[in-house]
This record gives structure tokens, C-alpha cells and sequence, in this order.
């Protein structure tokens, strides 16, 4: 959506914040929020409390929950879909192949034995 978004009002995002490029993505307190997903992952609560205090501070209290429902909301997601084993559709494979090729997500498939794209899989008998 993010990416859709940025194509409609001509802003520039790099998301490859989200695979470990130090910066913000260009998005406004992207590096807070990178860091707070990734707080709410991980074990340090003393970090995670830290996070939510600075987001209070800088961005209000409403963006804490949004930031929060967010993280939870992929989690969970990924975690269904993962759990699962759903492929990605043909059609959502095709409008994200430069977006997955540039942030590497077909090795996380690739690593398991998968593969990634469905397009990659042949004709279909």
C-alpha cells in the first residue's frame, strides 16, 4: 500500500529500511518506527518502553497505537499466511517482483525449499 501511495503523490520511499539499511526510508520517523517493530519483537522491554515513550513525545499518543496496531496486525498476518503455507497469487507476484527482488524477499522462500514466485513454477497441469 505504502508503495501505491507513494506513486500517487510522487514521494519517494526506500524500503529497504525495513531489511537493515540504517536510515529512515525517507518517511517520516522511519528509523523510530523501524526500531519499535522491531523492539515489540523482539526481548529488551526496557528498549521497547523507551521507544513508546519517544513516539509519545514525538508524534503523539495516538501515533503509538497506530504504530502498535500496525506491528501487531502484520504479525499476525505473516505469521497466518506463514502457518499456512499460502503462495502468493499470480497476479500479487507479478505487481511485486521489483519490490521483492530489491528487498530480497524471495530468499526467505528460497532458503526453505520454496519457491517464491508462483510464475517460477511452470504451467499449470
Amino acid at each position: 500500500m505504502l508503495r501505491e501511495s507513494s506513486k500517487a503523490t510522487g514521494e519517494k520511499y526506500d524500503l529497504t529500511v525495513l531489511t537493515g539499511t540504517p536510515g529512515d526510508g525517507n518517511i517520516p520517523y522511519g528509523a523510530l518506527l523501524v526500531a519499535f517493530a522491531e523492539a515489540v519483537l523482539g526481548t529488551d522491554d526496557e528498549r521497547l518502553l523507551a521507544l513508546q515513550s519517544e513516539i509519545r513525545a514525538k508524534m503523539g499518543d495516538a501515533a503509538l497505537v497506530d504504530a502498535a496496531a500496525i506491528v501487531a496486525t502484520f504479525n499476525a498476518i505473516d505469521r497466518i499466511a506463514d502457518s499456512t503455507g499460502i503462495p502468493i497469487e499470480d497476479s500479487k507476484a507479478e505487481m511485486t517482483a521489483d519490490f521483492r527482488a530489491a528487498l530480497c524477499i524471495n530468499a526467505f522462500a528460497e532458503k526453505r525449499g520454496e519457491i517464491a514466485d508462483p510464475r517460477d513454477r511452470g504451467p499449470r497441469g
